[in-house]
């Protein structure tokens, strides 16, 4: 039998951008998967970009940063700080990229990630707020989480067959 199971669903509404999805593991290896260098194991792919030398300081007023290499071999660095932690539930970080993005620049955002566990694993939804006066980079940023959602839930398998 197969397991439910949804693609990931993400929109904008030119200020916040909400995505979420099922992801068929429980909330501790999800929670890991997004805060530690484990992100380096299923965010991006050969044809888009890869993020690497991930690190972090898991604490509230911790710092995190990564660099993004592009698929061309551009390396564009990114980071921020947590501002809260509720291990396995909730995240909520700042996000700014250290370069020219075409449609944001350099401003800061922030990004919740709320899980929930489901029958299947855990419902991950993402709120990435902060994009007054940027709605371009909102819709491009709502079909980039929905990428993400994707590469995660490929992580974790999503669709593998149930006994």
């Amino acid at each position: 039998m197969m397991l439910g199971h949804s693609s990931p669903q993400a929109m904008a509404n030119g200020e916040t951008v909400m995505a979420s999805a099922e992801i068929l593991a429980p909330a501790e290896q999800v929670f890991a998967a997004l805060v530690t260098n484990g992100v380096e194991r299923w965010w991006g792919s050969a044809d888009t970009y890869r993020m690497t030398g991930w690190i972090a300081d898991l604490r509230v007023g911790g710092r995190w940063a990564v660099t993004v290499r592009t698929a061309d071999g551009r390396r564009l660095p990114a980071g921020g700080a947590f501002v809260e932690i509720e291990t396995p539930r909730r995240i909520v970080q700042t996000r700014r990229y250290d370069w020219d993005h075409p449609t944001l620049g350099r401003h800061e955002t922030t990004v919740a990630y709320l899980l929930d566990p489901i029958a299947a694993g855990t419902r991950l939804t993402i709120c990435h707020g902060g994009f007054a006066g940027f709605p371009d980079a909102a819709a491009e940023h709502a079909e980039g989480w929905a990428r993400v959602l994707g590469w995660l839930q490929g992580y974790f398998g999503a669709g593998r067959q149930a006994a």
